[in-house]
């Protein structure tokens, strides 16, 4: 990928939620690897965005068992059908469809994107990949015990439950 755009560049360095890395940007806001980067883009637009978040599979963030081949098919299943409302959230109307790959132990989703003011494209990228987060915990499947990001996930939401019933925070409990 080319380098950055400046107004791109300078957004990205300037948010409290970016780090700087060789060849891009990381999320420090989400559980996963998210890397950001962006290139040139033709007319008055100040960046072509790509946005990547690796998630583990089910079976990989599974401690001690291995998912049935089912449960795994059906959780993928879902989980790509979810992540095609990506967008939804997003200010850009300017995207192609999200990428979904999936290898033994990793879905990759790839977000690509226009921005026509670098700020909102940098907080586009920031909302795309907590929607991607959110989504995986959606997905996390009851009844297994999990190690990693997903069990950092299930751990953030129980917390978040028990706050909740002692008058504070936010209402929830573990994903289903």
């Amino acid at each position: 990928m080319s380098e950055i755009p400046d107004p791109v560049d300078r957004q990205l360095s300037r948010h409290d939620a970016f780090t700087a890395v060789d060849s891009g940007y990381t999320l420090d806001t989400t559980v996963f690897e998210a890397h950001v980067t962006a290139s040139s883009a033709e007319g008055k637009r100040d960046g072509e965005f790509t946005v990547i978040v690796r998630v583990p599979t089910l079976d990989a963030a599974v401690t001690g068992e291995t998912v049935h081949e089912v449960v795994e098919e059906g959780w993928f299943e879902t989980l790509e059908l979810r992540l095609e409302d990506t967008f939804d959230i997003a200010s850009t109307s300017t995207h192609d469809p999200p990428t979904v790959t999936r290898t033994d132990d990793e879905v990759v989703v790839e977000l690509s994107y226009v921005a026509w003011n670098a700020s909102q494209g940098v907080e586009d990228a920031k909302a795309l990949v907590e929607f991607v987060e959110g989504t995986y915990a959606q997905g996390i499947v009851p009844g297994y015990e999990y190690h990693g990001p997903a069990a950092e996930l299930m751990q953030a939401a129980v917390q978040n439950g028990e706050n909740a019933a002692n008058g504070g925070g936010s209402s929830g409990g573990p994903p289903l």
